[in-house]
This record gives C-alpha cells, sequence and structure tokens, in this order.
C-alpha cells in the first residue's frame, strides 16, 4: 500500500509537533497533499476514473479548508507550511 502506518507517523513527526499528533492542522495538510498527489499520478494514467476524480476534489476541499482556517487562526504557520510543503495560493 502506497501509505502504511509508518509512513503516516513520518509525516506528523515531520510536520506535527509530534510522531502521535495526527490532529495539529500541518500533519493534515502535509498528508491530504501527498494523498493528492498520489491520485493525481492515479488519474494522469487512467483518465476515465470518476470515482478517484471525485476523491480527489474532495481531498483538495479539505486541505483548502485546512489552508484557510490555519491561515485565519496562524498566518505564520500558515506561511511556514505552504513554504515547506510548496504549495501556491
Amino acid at each position: 500500500m502506497y501509505l502504511d502506518a509508518e509512513k503516516k507517523k513520518e509525516f506528523f513527526a515531520k510536520h506535527g509537533k509530534g510522531a502521535n499528533d495526527t490532529g495539529s492542522p500541518e500533519g493534515q495538510i502535509a498528508m491530504f497533499s501527498f494523498r493528492i498527489a498520489h491520485l493525481t499520478e492515479h488519474l494522469k494514467k487512467n483518465r476515465k476514473d470518476y470515482n478517484t476524480q471525485r476523491s480527489l476534489i474532495a481531498l483538495v476541499g479539505k486541505r483548502r479548508k485546512l489552508l484557510n482556517y490555519l491561515a485565519a487562526k496562524d498566518i505564520t504557520r500558515y506561511r511556514a507550511i505552504v513554504k515547506e510543503l510548496g504549495l501556491r495560493r
């Protein structure tokens, strides 16, 4: 599987406050970004996979909501995660 427990712990340890801090917006945004990149590659090969396309759109919306929340809550953390993940807005 492309996303196992070890990979998740690695994301949350790198972007969150700790390895078990799965609730931090930074960790969740990083996880969503990884999944979005994976689904985008899948859709490049399988362009008629509409269920995956729908899931991708939902993930992008969830990430957008978290980014908006983080921007309203703490702009420095928002700028740091956008720069770290290479997201553009």
